[in-house]
């Protein structure tokens, strides 16, 4: 009987120690909902601001332009007058000065560099605005037989390039390579085309082991404009890509431009990081144009590449720049052209020209509204301010 009662008393006692545990965790359970209904409203409003202040920022970097170009890369140093030797000042002689930048204060132009020849273009009294049937909101044309600017819009923004970076790409390779490796041979990998592939850029055409010459890859970057040539042609010059944008950034330096220009690639793919202005390509153009192979290239119309097993009769590629331009009226001939274009710097070029007497001119221009439209805003510049030439009414945009 004893023993009977000992056990009831057992079981009873632990149905209380469950009912105490039982307890304990509904309080618990009670403590956690009132900490969630007391911190709640504080976790969301916490969240919520955090969400005002991250758009907001956006906002912010949209607006003052941080998010396709860095804004410490946009402010150019001010230097005075009397060292115009290193720096080009813009200004515009007819009292229209849109080369005041966003803080206030003047851009200029830099010239100070460690090539032997140096490289720049001065503004003068006659310096003028382009005309309004220029379209491109960045433009200028330089005067290279007395290194002057005949006339610029914004020639000091910060822009993208696109593929007139193509030219320092060229230059770079020529200055790396003797005429005695013209006819070297470099086989195309699967890492070239599939890199172009990606990155959607134009091409040659050429396929996945076919060997091309090194010639074939110089004209290949330049007429076509080919992603898959002028990868080919960094990575047989320096092994890489990336070894070779140094060289291109190392080249930028000794022309004196790495303060407004720098480069992070050898096509002119869009990155923040890679950016120069008009004028700057103008510079590079004219460090080009005193290249021989590298002018030979720029200014072929047509070229067809070397028979291969994979294209027995060569690819015949083209200029289509300078096809297209050479029967407009420029007051004389544009002799060498590249294209370019990414959606953030609109329709690019950079061109060389010879008016009727004699005189020797580069323009680059960009953000224009198309292809045609950029090819007729230089033969605007050109034909304004050719030796002898009025100018005419241009054709409607195709």
């Amino acid at each position: 009987m004893n023993q009977q009662l000992d056990n009831e008393e057992i079981i009873r006692e632990r149905r209380r120690q469950k009912m105490r545990e039982m307890q304990r965790q509904k309080q618990k359970q009670m403590q956690m909902r009132k900490a969630i209904r007391t911190y709640a409203p504080l976790v969301g409003g916490f969240l919520i601001l955090c969400i005002i202040i991250f758009i907001g920022y956006k906002i912010f970097r949209k607006t003052f332009g941080l998010d396709q170009y860095k804004e410490n890369k946009t402010e150019i140093e001010q230097t005075d007058n009397n060292v115009a030797d290193e720096t080009v000042s813009l200004q515009v002689a007819n009292g229209e000065d849109d080369s005041i930048d966003e803080t206030g204060q003047k851009a200029e132009f830099p010239t100070e560099n460690k090539a032997q020849k140096v490289y720049n273009a001065k503004i003068t009294e006659d310096t003028m605005q382009p005309g309004e049937d220029v379209i491109s909101k960045h433009a200028i044309l330089i005067d290279l037989d007395n290194d002057t600017i005949l006339a610029q819009r914004d020639a000091s923004a910060i822009i993208n390039p696109a593929s007139m970076t193509k030219i320092l790409t060229v230059l770079v390779a020529a200055e790396n390579i003797g005429e005695e490796n013209l006819e070297d041979t470099f086989t195309i990998t699967i890492d070239i085309t599939d890199y172009s592939y990606r990155n959607d850029c134009s091409n040659v055409g050429f396929d996945v082991g076919e060997t091309v010459t090194v010639r074939d890859l110089l004209y290949g970057t330049i007429l076509p404009s080919g992603g898959d040539a002028a990868l080919g042609l960094a990575t047989y010059v320096a092994g890489s890509q990336e070894a070779f944008v140094t060289m291109m950034n190392d080249k930028l330096e000794e022309l004196g431009l790495s303060k407004t220009a720098h480069f992070t690639n050898c096509i002119g793919l869009y990155d923040e990081e890679h950016y120069c202005t008009v004028y700057d390509m103008a510079m590079i153009l004219e460090a080009a144009l005193d290249n021989e192979l590298c002018r030979e290239v720029l200014s072929a119309h047509t070229y067809t590449t070397s028979e291969t097993q994979q294209h027995p009769e060569g690819i015949t590629i083209s200029n289509w720049f300078l096809r297209r331009i050479e029967d407009k009226d420029t007051g004389g001939e544009v002799v060498c052209g590249k294209t370019g274009y990414v959606v953030q710097s609109g329709n690019c070029a950079a061109s060389y020209g010879i008016d009727n007497a004699g005189k020797r001119y580069i323009c680059v221009t960009a953000d224009s509204t198309s292809s045609w439209r950029c090819i007729y805003d230089h033969v605007a510049l050109y034909k304004q301010f050719s030796t002898g030439n009025d100018s005419e009414d241009l054709p409607e945009e195709q």
